[in-house]
């Protein structure tokens, strides 16, 4: 059964206003650099028209807002070609690589955000919240079947559990533009960063997350082929 070598997944929550434009210009770019893809939208809880579906041999997460450009893509499969299993986006490696910088606020409550998750899960990372990594596809099928916050905590819970199962992560400069169209409540949604993070703890320090881990026992048989064969071209396939 074939199947592309890079799926890329978009989590989209209420972006019918964007999305349009942003699967054109990921498209143009899969098609320039000869990818061989398919573009997946992942819906996540929208009120509004957003598209849903997902399924490659590395697996690429991008936000919605493409604040990190297409081609750096490569940059995390170089890092996954060098050995990584795990390569995450930073916008706090290399300031200088950032096109358009976030207001003072907003890097402020990053930076607390950043600090509060390195104290409570032990992650040395500068930018868990990057929207932008890539998985190797066993590894993806380990990870996200042991994930289990949805919201703020899933990039922190998602890079604690690649930890705890010994995977190697690696962390890499990107180029970045901050979108003023991205918002957030600071005092709704830090309040809910920082009981995420309790209960990424928690969870911790009540062994689940090992408990989990030791019941899947030999994890080399839970990855799966994709669900459909997908005839090999550089042309991508979008799921409807």
């Amino acid at each position: 059964m074939s199947h592309p070598y890079l799926s890329i997944v978009i989590p989209a929550y209420n972006e019918a206003h964007r999305i349009g434009n942003t699967l054109n210009l990921i498209l143009k770019c899969i098609e320039a650099r000869q990818w061989d893809a398919e573009l997946l939208v992942v819906d996540d809880g929208s009120t509004d028209r957003t598209v849903l579906q997902a399924a490659g041999d590395v697996v690429l997460f991008t936000d919605a807002d493409l604040s990190a450009p297409k081609i750096e893509a490569e940059r995390l499969m170089a890092a996954l070609d060098a050995g990584a299993d795990v390569a995450i986006g930073s916008r706090w490696l290399e300031r200088s690589r950032q096109t358009v910088q976030q207001p003072l606020y907003r890097q402020i409550f990053g930076r607390c955000f950043n600090f509060v998750t390195r104290v409570m899960t032990g992650l040395s990372f500068k930018d868990t919240q990057c929207g932008f990594k890539a998985f190797k596809r066993d590894a993806a099928q380990v990870i996200f079947r042991l994930q289990t916050i949805e919201r703020w905590g899933f990039d922190p819970e998602l890079l604690f559990i690649a930890s705890k199962l010994g995977y190697r992560i690696a962390e890499v400069p990107v180029t970045w533009g901050h979108d003023d169209r991205s918002r957030i409540s600071y005092l709704r949604d830090g309040a809910k960063m920082l009981e995420e993070m309790a209960i990424i703890r928690f969870n911790a320090a009540a062994g689940r997350y090992s408990q989990a881990i030791a019941a899947m026992r030999d994890t080399s048989n839970l990855v799966t082929e994709p669900s459909r064969p997908i005839e090999r071209s550089k042309q991508p396939a979008i799921a409807q």
